[in-house]
Formats: C-alpha cells, sequence, structure tokens
C-alpha cells in the first residue's frame, strides 16, 4: 500500500517590534493536494518565537481534526523551533514555553514527525498567511 507523507508547513512573525503583534500561518499539504490552510492572531505583546510555535500548535490540531496522525513532516524557517522539536536543542525561559510544552503534548497523540529546516523563499505559502493575519489583527 502506498502511503503519501503529509507536510506542513508554519511561519510566525511579530511585528511591528519583537514582542508586539504575533501572528501565524500554516499550510497542509498531502502531495500535491492543499488539505487545509490558516492564519490568524497568536497574540498581542508576544514574541516571534511564541507567533512560530502557534503556528505548529494549530497545525497539529488541524491534522488532528482530519484524523492525520502519520507520516507527519513539518517544514519551518524557524532554525530554533525545528532545534528544539526535532534536534533536541534545550528549551531556555522564554514567552514562548507554554506553547512548546502545548506542541508536546500535542505531539504524544501522533506517530513519530519530522521536523526541517527550509529557508524563507521556500516557506513562501505560511509566511503569506501570517502576514494576512497581521493585517487584519494591526
Amino acid at each position: 500500500m502506498l502511503t503519501l507523507e503529509v507536510v506542513v508547513f508554519i511561519d510566525g512573525l511579530a511585528e511591528p517590534s519583537n514582542p508586539g503583534t504575533g501572528t501565524y500561518g500554516y499550510v497542509i499539504y498531502c502531495g500535491s493536494k492543499k488539505l487545509a490552510e490558516d492564519g490568524g492572531l497568536a497574540g498581542r505583546g508576544v514574541t516571534n518565537n511564541f507567533a512560530e510555535y502557534s503556528a505548529l500548535v494549530m497545525a497539529l490540531k488541524k491534522l488532528k481534526s482530519l484524523g492525520i496522525t502519520e507520516d507527519v513532516t513539518i517544514r519551518s524557517d524557524s532554525k530554533l523551533l525545528v532545534g528544539q522539536m526535532g534536534q533536541g536543542w534545550k528549551v531556555k525561559k522564554g514567552g514562548y514555553v507554554e506553547k512548546f510544552n502545548e506542541a508536546k503534548e500535542l505531539l504524544k497523540e501522533f506517530g513519530p514527525a519530522k521536523f526541517e529546516w527550509v529557508p524563507r523563499e521556500d516557506n513562501r505559502e505560511a509566511d503569506l498567511l501570517s502576514r494576512i493575519a497581521y493585517n487584519k489583527y494591526s
């Protein structure tokens, strides 16, 4: 049986400064088919790391609602998020720790997930969704 990998692109931002108004975006693909996309408000007075982790949390919740918990690859242009979630980097104190913990808890309901860093130019859709959300909430 052939199974297609599910790839999730996530992004978050905090503007006009960091911390600032935090927004997120994500896009979920199975093969070349787009399954879902969304963007929204992560919070006010939050850091870009909080917004990045908010994108991850919201994408994981959407995956669960779609019944997808296996063969998931998450791609982000945040080296911190990819390092902490996929490579065992230490988590120090910071405003994003609550979202990190929420993501870790959600991932317990998934099979092993892969985390991959991608350059910003390869993350355009999720970036655009986070910017659209910022324009809406700023």
